[in-house]
């Protein structure tokens, strides 16, 4: 049992999310009116994404490196709906313990250090710890559905975290935007990346298609 997850993401038409590059172009509330029709009380980020708009400049620096060892959760706020960051080994320092009118939730890895763990538990921030020499993403989601009561969450990137839970098989649908513009700088990120050559791709099913303002939205079943 897991929350039903999807996908949502804004991109220029050659797929790169830079989100200075497409706030240029499309710089209306499009993305999140979008995202408020899915429904998805939860939002997940990955460790890039958080960084560049929710956490402190400076990384958290563990003068204790013990990992937490083994598979543990820590529940500081009850709410229905939680902003989730994914830091796998706890490099993410926080201003306050909500974003949005939402607690924040970090999700890590056994191997991320207790004192980090600690340092959420004096600022009231829930967290997860699952998995060894990463994060056990299917086992995550299972914590966030049976101990938070997360039924259905949007994850709003990067590529490379929006590629892990393709590859993964977490999601349920990809709701994808492009704005009219292109980006066509090399190495920028796509949407979903950083999946090695042998991955074969995915077939999703189109479940609708809908003009915003110059944007084009469209919801995909995988």
């Amino acid at each position: 049992m897991r929350p039903y997850i999807i996908c949502h993401m804004m991109s220029l038409l050659d797929g790169r999310i830079d989100c200075d590059v497409t706030e240029q172009i499309e710089g209306g509330d499009e993305y999140y009116e979008a995202l408020d029709l899915l429904d998805c009380p939860s939002t997940l980020m990955g460790r890039v994404t958080m960084q560049m708009h929710y956490a402190l400049p400076e990384p958290f620096a563990a003068e204790d490196k013990s990992p937490i060892g083994d598979e543990q959760y820590h529940a500081a706020i009850e709410a229905k709906g939680y902003i989730v960051a994914i830091d796998t080994m706890g490099k993410l320092r926080w201003p306050q313990n909500e974003f949005d009118g939402m607690p924040l939730l970090v999700i890590t890895s056994e191997d991320c250090p207790k004192e980090y763990h600690d340092s959420l538990i004096k600022q009231q921030i829930s967290w997860v710890a699952t998995g060894k020499a990463g994060i056990d993403l299917p086992r995550a989601m299972e914590i966030l559905r049976r101990e938070f009561n997360v039924e259905r969450l949007s994850v709003t990137g990067g590529g490379n975290i929006n590629a892990a839970f393709l590859k993964a098989g977490l999601l349920d649908e990809v709701s994808m935007m492009w704005c009219p513009g292109i980006d066509g700088r090399k190495g920028m990120a796509a949407a979903f990346d950083g999946l090695d050559a042998d991955i074969a791709p995915t077939k999703l099913q189109l479940m609708s298609v809908e003009r915003m303002g110059e944007t084009i939205w469209a919801k995909y079943k995988v």
